[in-house]
């Protein structure tokens, strides 16, 4: 099978080029973790919302605002060592430690008062079509990369077969 340059030029680009758009598409949009509460929200009468959608920089709730995740190096008029910025990511790993282990604790203790059939029967959790995202984004470019690859044997061979002649 004989390959043309030209042709695997376009494939690279285009891969490479949708490969970008996918990925800025998934970084931007809120729908990497899904939590749909609506069967608990009719079962009890709640007129709170519980479920929402979550993205990498805010999370939203189908009745109310999005509310932003805070990011500690946002604000440009604060002068912050590198020592000091070392230590606040500390801070926030440690933050972020203890609340998955919240997290747990309070969702043991939801399993126990509702019982552990009811609450996961009605309390869907899922990934969004953001994570599908990114995935088709890294696909496209390991597909990239494989074609760089090839072209770059595809020239070697070229120059290979010329210098012979």
């Amino acid at each position: 099978m004989k390959i043309k340059l030209s042709g695997l030029a376009v494939f690279v680009a285009l891969a490479g080029v949708l490969s970008f758009i996918f990925l800025v598409v998934a970084i931007g949009t809120d729908f990497w973790y899904i939590i749909d509460a609506s069967k608990l929200e009719r079962s009890h009468n709640s007129s709170a919302a519980l479920s929402s959608h979550s993205g990498l920089w805010r999370t939203c709730r189908p009745r109310s605002k999005c509310f932003p995740l805070m990011n500690p190096f946002w604000y440009e008029n604060i002068n912050m060592t590198a020592s000091h910025k070392q230590l606040l990511s500390l801070v926030t790993l440690t933050g972020i430690s203890v609340y998955i282990a919240y997290s747990a604790a309070a969702f043991k203790e939801a399993l126990c008062l509702l019982g552990r059939n009811n609450l996961l029967e009605e309390v869907d959790i899922k990934f969004g079509w953001s994570l599908v995202l990114v995935w088709v984004s890294f696909i496209a470019e390991v597909l990239t990369g494989a074609a760089f690859l090839l072209s770059a044997r595809v020239v070697g061979l070229k120059q290979r077969r010329e210098q012979r002649i």
